[in-house]
Parts: C-alpha cells; sequence; structure tokens
C-alpha cells in the first residue's frame, strides 16, 4: 500500500482518487489529448503516457535521458519533446497532467524520481549524443527542478541514468526488486536512489565526461560550515547540524531545492526558504526567535544558517500535551493520535457509537472535519478519546 497520502488527496477536497482517475482529464497536457500518430502505439502506465512506434523494439536496458521542467514551462516543453521524438522515432514517455507533475515534485515525493517529467530512450550511446545535442539546444535556458538520480547535461534541463528499458526483476533479501543484467548476464538490482551512479561494468560515454566533472566539482569543502549530522531530509532539500567554523557557534543549515518540493499552491522550497528567512530577519532581536547566521547559494541550491537552538521540538510538546483535559493513557489509533497532534478529527454519516470499530467503508467515502473536544465518559466509566470514536483498541 502507498503511504504518500497526500497523493490521494490532490484530486477532490472530500474523496481520496487516484492522478490517474478520469476525473483530472481536465488538467491533461494538450499533448496528452492529441491522436496518436500513424504507426505509433500509446499506453498509459499509472500517471505517465507511454508512446512508442509499432514496429520498435528496444534494448532491455541502455542509457535513459530524462527531461525535467517547472508548472509553467511543462506544456511548453512537452511540446517540443513531442515534435522533436515522433519525426525521429524515438520512443518517449510523459506525465499526462499538471496534477500528476505537481505531485511528482511536491515536498514529500520521493525524492528518486521527482523531477522526472519526460523519459526517451535512445537505442545506443551513438544516438543518445545525437539526442542530447539536438534537444539541448532546443530546451537551452528551460529551468526545471534537478533530478539527483541523475547526471545533468550541460545547464538545461536534459539528464541520463543508465538503467533498465523493460521491467526485468531478481529477488534481494526476499524483496522483489527492479532488475537489469550485468556484465555476465545476470540479473542485479538496478538502484534508483536520490544519488547519481553508474554500474560497475558499465563506461561513461565520453562526450558526458565535462558534465561528470561539473558535477563532481561542486563540494562542500569551501564552506565555512562544518556538517556535522542529517536531522530531515524531504523532497524540498535536506535540514542539517553544523558548526561555524569561523566562532565554533552550532548552526542549523536548511536547504531549498529550486523549483522542487512543492506545496498545493505550487510554491517551491526555495520560495519558502525565503519568507522564513524575511521573517526571522523582521523578528531578529526578539529573545525566542533563532537568529540568522547568513544566507548563500551552493550548487545553485540555497541555504539559510540559523542559530542552532537546544530544545524539545514544538512538535514533540504538541503531542504531549493534547489534549489537556486528559489523565488517563489516551487511544494509539490513528484517528485519536490526529486528534491529539492536530485538535481536529474525523467523523463520517454514521453514528460513532454505532459500531464497536470505526466504519471504514463510510471513513473512506465521506469526511467531514469538526473540531475535537475533551474525552467523554460512558456508563461504565471509560474515557472516550478526543475523537469520539469507540475505537477498536477499546
Amino acid at each position: 500500500m502507498s503511504r504518500q497520502y497526500e497523493a490521494f488527496c490532490a484530486v477532490d477536497p472530500l474523496f481520496y482518487d487516484s492522478v490517474t482517475s478520469a476525473r483530472t482529464a481536465d488538467s491533461q497536457f494538450p499533448a496528452a489529448r492529441r491522436p496518436v500518430p500513424a504507426g505509433w502505439t500509446r499506453e498509459p502506465l499509472d500517471d505517465w503516457l507511454v508512446y512508442a512506434p509499432a514496429e520498435l523494439t528496444l534494448p532491455a536496458q541502455g542509457w535513459k535521458i530524462h527531461v525535467s521542467a517547472t508548472l509553467d514551462n511543462a506544456e511548453r516543453i512537452l511540446d517540443r519533446v513531442f515534435e522533436y521524438c515522433v519525426p525521429r522515432g524515438l520512443s518517449f514517455k510523459f506525465i499526462h497532467s499538471r496534477r500528476a507533475l505537481l505531485m511528482r515534485n511536491a515536498k514529500y515525493a520521493p525524492r528518486r524520481g521527482s523531477g522526472k517529467f519526460v523519459t526517451i530512450y535512445p537505442l545506443d550511446e551513438a544516438q543518445l549524443e545525437v539526442v542530447c545535442t539536438e534537444l539541448g539546444a532546443q530546451l537551452a535556458g528551460e529551468p526545471g527542478p534537478y533530478i539527483l538520480s541523475d547526471l545533468r547535461v550541460g545547464a538545461g534541463p536534459l539528464y541520463v541514468r543508465y538503467g533498465a528499458f523493460a521491467e526485468r526483476y531478481c529477488i534481494v533479501n526476499g524483496k522483489v526488486t527492479p532488475a537489469i543484467a550485468d556484465a555476465t548476464g545476470t540479473l542485479v538490482p538496478d538502484p534508483r536512489g536520490p544519488v547519481f551512479a553508474i554500474p560497475d561494468w558499465i563506461s561513461l560515454p565520453g562526450f558526458l565526461a565535462p558534465d561528470l566533472a561539473a558535477r563532481n566539482a561542486t563540494t562542500v569543502a569551501g564552506l565555512p560550515y562544518r556538517i556535522e549530522s542529517v536531522i530531515h531530509f524531504s523532497n524540498g532539500g535536506g535540514l542539517y547540524t553544523g558548526v561555524d567554523t569561523r566562532t565554533g557557534q552550532r548552526v542549523v543549515l536548511k536547504e531549498a531545492r529550486p523549483y522542487a518540493g512543492l506545496d498545493g499552491n505550487g510554491a517551491d522550497a526555495v520560495t519558502r526558504l525565503s519568507r522564513e528567512h524575511e521573517v526571522l530577519t523582521r523578528l531578529a532581536g526578539i529573545p525566542q526567535v533563532p537568529r540568522v547566521h547568513e544566507r548563500f547559494e551552493l550548487g545553485e541550491h540555497q541555504f539559510l544558517a540559523i542559530e542552532y537552538v537546544d530544545a524539545r521540538s514544538l512538535n514533540q510538546l504538541r503531542v504531549e500535551r493534547y489534549p489537556p483535559a486528559s489523565s488517563t493513557p489516551t487511544c494509539t489509533c490513528s484517528t485519536c493520535w490526529s486528534a491529539r497532534t492536530t485538535g481536529w478529527s474525523w467523523w463520517t454519516t454514521r453514528s460513532p457509537r454505532t459500531s464497536a470499530t470505526r466504519p471504514r467503508a463510510a471513513w473512506a467515502t465521506r469526511r467531514s472535519p469538526r473540531r475535537a473536544t475533551a474525552p467523554d465518559t460512558t456508563s461504565t466509566g471509560t474515557p472516550w478519546p478526543a475523537c469520539g470514536w469507540r475505537c477498536s483498541c477499546r
């Protein structure tokens, strides 16, 4: 089961649904509604649409090209890619709608797949170089989120990675894992993490050497900060603890990736970091507000260095102290946890007292918020959780 719950909340404000639902047709890119070119096939695959010449047979694996895009330029980029690939018989796939693209680049979307808007499948390394050169020139200057799993080609929105074209799998520690064949033909895991990596038996095409050198040139060696630990990673960037080597003071470093980590309104991580920087600067001098050390850029990512505060987080305190009226151990189900941490609970059109457990069918189809209240008491004196449900753990 997917635990990326927010992905199922983007389609409708009241009902869970998938971005592949027919109800998302209104947000599809115009290219997704084009007639299928003669001699081509089109197949839906999750939030992708896959286009390929009917008579073409692709290799099982190889170098693939990814194109990134923002919500603002995605339609324009897709039109250019479509018009480039079809006359040349290049197989490709793309995210079908604006809504699906937003979820791909959302703050808590998987980092390994973030930024990937279009995938192109060259037949060999010679075609890879031609496409990177020609299409790269057409898309030069177009912004897009950095694809962490890939190697960027030039300064535009093109990226490359060696991996599987066809779906193949192997078993690793009892788990089914996407696979590619090694030099002996044995299926091995196809790593799809948030870091660019080349399989041991594969050589980087020569024309990509300058791009790899440019990537490796970005390091933290020249920073006046020593990173000590990672607090948290999200698709918007990392959160780190460190030390200012000039003063010895402990700091928190907040990273913001441009065009990534989008919120529901499409604002990226850099936009939110700018807002935070502005507010902290305006509130400077108040003892309870962390002091800003500085803001800087590294590898096109924005960073904000602020004072480290050795204290417990507000979220921890809120969980422990809510609801304040209850001195009885509280229920641990997801409904009650939500009520304790946010002060809100969910109810359905069915009465919460009519069943010994929460009516899951009603929960999944009709929800409406109401404010949680202090626990009430049944005739037996057993405290009910703040959300009002007779939970299974009771």
